[in-house]
């Protein structure tokens, strides 16, 4: 079937309601991952004009590479299966755009090739291609993970084997999501004396995305890891700790309840986000995008994100309080009115993030004790 996607044309196999089949994948809900590529492309190029070769790793269609392609990147489409590479060269003739197309394993042509860019959006979990990306990836690393259910520990066996970490599933399971693969991508890459900076990060209809900027050397390494530690989650109240440091060192009970406590970890608690490359990235959003709106509402959202490890959901706590929620807005001003910063989340509609402790939470929105 023909779409039309960020002013481009692509043929695409008819996909099967489950989404799954022996078709070559094509997945219309990830357009908004997909506007916001072209988008951090396009910001990224502001910053290193020199930048210019793009490799799709895992191209499935090419809509990526024929997408970046018509932005102006020297393109490789690159795929194992010959079906997929047939699509995306295809794809990329059916616009009039240059691009290569390679049907190889993505890890053997990153560990013999240097791009200035990767792209890695496999399906299911992107660490068997962590250690070749981070080897031909000169500059940025861009990265999708769709197994959430592993990374925010919902199904806790597959993300300790996937992640080498210990995932919980708590309700700020999307930021769990978040900072597991981080924590995963900045140790792989410290292998190879790499330090990862990530710029923009998101977790989005079942997925993480995240685009990495690069620096070589050990110290660079060094410095990176030490932005790794644990959580400690309380299973009984909402109280939870981060903590830096590679080592667990988890308390002997919860600070607010008692409780035992569990580590989550180790994980990413440096920031997610670099303000500057989300103002670029958002100026660089067009109109002719499909999710054009989304995506500008997405990047105001993360730009006025508090830098702290873990969100609350209103409505969790004032159903634990038993009370009514309020309105977003004015809960979040009764906590600043009270000296605590304060900010939505991209998470949800009724996430926020504070650095206010539960009980004062609690006692800045109208509850006390």
């Amino acid at each position: 079937m023909r779409v039309h996607e960020g002013g481009v044309d692509l043929e695409v196999p008819e996909q099967p309601e489950e989404g799954a089949g022996d078709a070559v994948f094509f997945n219309p809900v990830q357009e908004l991952n997909r506007d916001l590529t072209v988008a951090a492309l396009r910001a990224y190029r502001e910053r290193n004009p020199h930048a210019a070769t793009y490799c799709d790793a895992t191209t499935a269609t090419g809509v990526r590479g024929v997408r970046a392609a018509a932005d102006g990147w020297e393109v490789t489409c690159c795929d194992v299966d010959s079906d997929a590479t047939a699509l995306a060269a295809e794809n990329l003739a059916l616009n009039d755009l240059d691009g290569e197309t390679v049907t190889r394993d993505a890890n053997v042509v990153l560990h013999e090739r240097a791009f200035d860019i990767v792209d890695v959006d496999p399906f299911g979990t992107p660490i068997p291609f962590a250690d070749a990306a981070f080897r031909g990836a000169g500059e940025l690393l861009c990265v999708t993970a769709t197994d959430l259910a592993p990374l925010c520990g919902a199904h806790f066996n597959s993300g300790v084997r996937s992640y080498s970490a210990v995932p919980r599933n708590t309700e700020y399971h999307g930021e769990m999501g978040v900072r597991i693969l981080l924590s995963a991508l900045a140790r792989t890459a410290a292998r190879y004396d790499v330090a990862v900076d990530p710029l923009l990060t998101h977790a989005s209809d079942h997925y993480v995305r995240t685009y990495l900027g690069l620096d070589r050397g050990a110290q660079a390494a060094d410095a990176a890891l030490d932005r790794l530690g644990h959580i400690y989650h309380c299973r009984e109240c909402p109280w939870r700790e981060p903590e830096h440091g590679l080592t667990a060192n988890p308390p002997d009970g919860c600070g607010n309840c008692g409780a035992a406590v569990q580590p989550a970890g180790p994980v990413w608690l440096g920031r997610t986000v670099e303000d500057d490359f989300l103002d670029v990235t958002a100026a660089a959003v067009h109109d002719e995008f499909g999710t054009a709106e989304e995506a500008r509402t997405l990047l105001e959202t993360l730009a006025g994100e508090l830098d702290t490890p873990t969100h609350y959901d209103q409505h969790r706590l004032c159903k634990l309080w038993g009370r009514p929620a309020t309105a977003m807005d004015d809960f979040l001003a009764d906590l600043r009115a009270a000296g605590h910063d304060a900010s939505r989340t991209h998470y949800g509609g009724t996430t926020f993030k504070t650095t206010a402790s539960v009980g004062a939470v609690r006692a800045a929105t109208g509850e006390s004790g």
